[in-house]
Parts: C-alpha cells; sequence; structure tokens
C-alpha cells in the first residue's frame, strides 16, 4: 500500500468524535505498512482543540476537511456544521504543526456563484491552506439538496487556474472531482513545491 486516505461519518456519539479512532489507524498502518503515505479526512470536531492535537500528534502526511461550500449558503447546505469553525480547525492545525500538509474540497453547483467560489479559496489561503478539489455537486437522490447549476469543464478549468495563482501548492478542479481524487499526486506536488519554496 503506498497511499491511504481515512474518512468517516460524523462521530458525534463519542467524546472525541473519533479522533483516537484516526490516531490509532495512523499507528496501525505505519507498522504494517511504514512507507504508506496517509490522508485523513477529518470532521471538524465540535471545535475540540484537544481532539484536533490527538490526530495533529498521530502525524498524518495530509490532514484534509472540507469546507465544501461558499459562506453565504454553508447555514442552509450544511445545517450541522459552521462556516468558520472549518477555517479555523485549518489555521489551527497549521499553528499546531506549521509544516503539515492542509487540504480542503468545495463542492460547485448547489447554489453559489462563482465569485463566491472564489471567496471561499481566498478564506482556504487566508487560513494556509495548501491543497484544494472542486468537483460538480451530484444529486444522490430526489431527498437531497437539488442542483442549482452545472459548472462547463473550461469553468473548473478557470477555478484551478485561479487557485494557482492564490499559491495553492495544488489545485484539482474538474466535474467528477471528489476529496481523494488522485490524492497520492496532490500530495507529491505540495512536496515539489515545499521542496522548491
Amino acid at each position: 500500500m503506498r497511499y491511504c486516505v481515512i474518512t468517516s461519518v460524523n462521530r458525534d456519539d463519542l467524546p472525541d468524535g473519533g479522533a483516537y479512532i484516526f490516531a490509532g489507524c495512523i499507528t496501525k498502518i505505519r507498522e504494517q505498512s511504514p512507507d504508506c503515505r496517509i490522508e485523513l479526512l477529518i470532521p471538524d470536531f465540535g471545535g475540540s482543540t484537544s481532539a484536533l492535537r490527538k490526530v495533529i500528534d498521530a502525524r498524518p502526511d495530509v490532514l484534509n476537511h472540507n469546507i465544501e461550500s461558499s459562506r453565504r449558503i454553508f447555514p442552509r447546505v450544511r445545517p450541522k456544521g459552521d462556516y468558520r469553525l472549518s477555517l479555523d480547525l485549518l489555521a489551527e492545525s497549521k499553528e499546531m504543526d506549521p509544516g503539515m500538509v492542509t487540504k480542503s474540497g468545495i463542492i460547485a453547483g448547489m447554489g453559489e456563484t462563482r465569485d463566491e467560489i472564489v471567496e471561499t479559496m481566498e478564506d482556504l489561503r487566508s487560513v494556509d491552506c495548501d491543497l484544494l478539489t472542486i468537483g460538480q455537486y451530484l444529486r444522490p437522490s430526489s431527498k437531497h439538496w437539488p442542483i442549482d447549476r452545472f459548472y462547463t469543464p473550461a469553468e473548473f478549468d478557470e477555478l484551478r487556474e485561479t487557485g494557482e495563482k492564490m499559491g495553492f501548492k495544488h489545485v484539482a478542479s474538474g466535474p467528477l472531482v471528489r476529496s481523494s481524487y488522485h490524492a497520492d499526486e496532490q500530495h507529491d506536488a505540495a512536496n515539489v513545491a515545499k521542496s522548491a519554496g
């Protein structure tokens, strides 16, 4: 195993939001496959600093927390989340470990404007987020949030170029891009950028 992405549903039923499980997974994987690079896709842990510290201390290669939406529509599409809390989590990760590679993702087509996507990208760069994925929202069922619009491949390319100019070390942007899309290549690109910088 060369690269592993670990994620979970929100575990609000657990005192630390499942942070100890993430940390334990890293330990076990490294015991069995020491050269495997590990990316965690984590929830916001309800803003718990101690839970985040537990995860950071386990030393993932990439810490991913998806902001998913723009500030304006965030309360509607993610009513249990908090836009500022998501940004704070990414910022705090860097404070705890300045060398930590951080990553986030945006889902386009839920009612935001293109300018709002760019504003969200700027917010992510303001907390020194390194890697970004941008993909098209696809409605899982009629019970889910409706699709507002489909962005064209050219628009996704423009967003990628905008993100690169902002200073993201790597931006994966396209209709079918998801947070684990070519995750190993994003990690490698971040390391190349870090070495060059």
